[in-house]
């Protein structure tokens, strides 16, 4: 099998989405997914990828993994590192489709055939307009249908009870986040913090401690500051703190993990087993939150997943992304043993994900199911947006 085009699609739906298509001699078409910068991804992609790619005699993904290794930017989650995990999740796609499995088997088998979720609070054009990770671009509506990130900041019980009566057990929010924004993380005036602290409060009030309550930080904050939001948030008991510190500040996180006690996720912008590996030695994670395309897709995330269980560091892969993500991460998390739970956005899966594809995992109470289908099983619709192609 050779691969004879690379296909890349931005939808327009979604801006920072490039979706990834592998077309073969046989007839088969492998989709990958990348998610932010898509323009520069796109670039990178035929400039760099396709001339490697086309033309090989039955590419595998570990053999693009080797090949595709840039000399500059593998280290963190560049371009390079988000273009090579599209076309690592599209190998595994096309594998998958050429044996009849389903990605969960040709990983070795699924340990379970559904894994608990929890909603991130986003709204349906949460990051859409750029890379930044600011409030400028929350693509904040106004009160509305699946507008959960507005809904949290604004009417917080009655969206946890929303959830809860849905059969929703998780939820992630992030009431912080704009305190961070006005000081550059370095410290929370106490009425900043009394403020956030509102907003967990009447979430615990409405639907109580059996609700998985999850406080993303989004890296934004010192070691200092951070300590003080946890402190203040420890008698709410949350699932966990996410991303407090940026996870590149492993002694920093090691610290804080030991001052706090209580349990810190991490790892979506990490980057392979190098990247986690000072983490989990430093015992400063307890969730890993790989994000498979950003670590430079399938073949590296196994790895990761892997390695984390040889720390004893259950996994639970980020996923606000697009629905071939949402779909690999699903594959992935129910074929690990320290698969834990997988991230889920209700206002991107009942919105745009249905105008772009179908195939992908189904959400049911706080419950995905692995899917059954060859490959991933998601495919696109047709007209989706602008589109390149390189051929052989």
């Amino acid at each position: 099998m050779k691969v004879t085009a690379v296909e890349t699609i931005r939808p327009r739906v979604q801006s920072n989405l490039c979706f990834v298509r592998l077309h073969t001699d046989t007839g088969l078409t492998g989709l990958g997914e990348s998610f932010y910068g898509a323009r520069t991804v796109e670039t990178y992609i035929h400039e760099s990828v396709a001339p490697v790619l086309l033309g090989l005699d039955d590419p595998s993904p570990q053999q693009m993994a080797a090949l595709l290794t840039p000399y500059v930017g593998y280290q963190g989650s560049g371009a390079e590192q988000r273009g090579n995990g599209a076309v690592d999740i599209a190998l595994w796609d096309l594998m998958g489709q050429a044996t009849g499995l389903p990605l969960a088997r040709s990983l070795g088998g699924a340990v379970r055939d559904r894994i608990p979720t929890y909603n991130t609070c986003a709204g349906v054009r949460y990051v859409s307009a750029t890379t930044r990770q600011n409030s400028s671009n929350w693509g904040v509506a106004e009160d509305g249908q699946y507008e959960d990130l507005y809904a949290f900041m604004h009417h917080p019980a009655r969206l946890a009870r929303e959830l809860w009566d849905e059969g929703i057990r998780g939820m992630k929010i992030w009431p912080f986040d704009q305190a961070a924004e006005a000081s550059n993380g370095t410290d929370i005036t106490p009425r900043e913090l009394a403020a956030g602290l509102e907003v967990v409060a009447a979430i615990r009030a409405e639907v109580g401690l059996e609700m998985n309550l999850m406080i993303e930080l989004h890296g934004l904050w010192t070691r200092t500051a951070a300590a003080k939001i946890a402190r203040a948030l420890a008698e709410f008991r949350p699932y966990w703190i996410e991303d407090p510190l940026r996870p590149d500040a492993v002694a920093a996180l090691g610290a804080l993990r030991a001052e706090i006690g209580m349990p810190i996720a991490t790892g979506e912008t990490c980057t392979g087993r190098r990247g986690f590996l000072p983490l989990f030695q430093a015992g400063a994670v307890d969730v890993a939150t790989l994000d498979i395309g950003w670590t430079g897709g399938l073949t590296e995330a196994a790895k990761v997943a892997s390695l984390a269980d040889t720390f004893s560091v259950p996994i639970a892969p980020h996923d606000c992304t697009g629905p071939v993500s949402l779909a690999v991460s699903t594959h992935l998390v129910c074929s690990q043993p320290n698969g834990l739970i997988q991230e889920t956005a209700r206002s991107f899966i009942r919105t745009w994900y249905a105008e772009l594809a179908e195939g992908y995992p189904t959400v049911a109470g706080d419950e995905i199911v692995l899917p059954t289908t060859p490959g991933h099983g998601v495919r696109l619709h047709d007209d989706l947006g602008p589109t390149q192609i390189s051929r052989l």
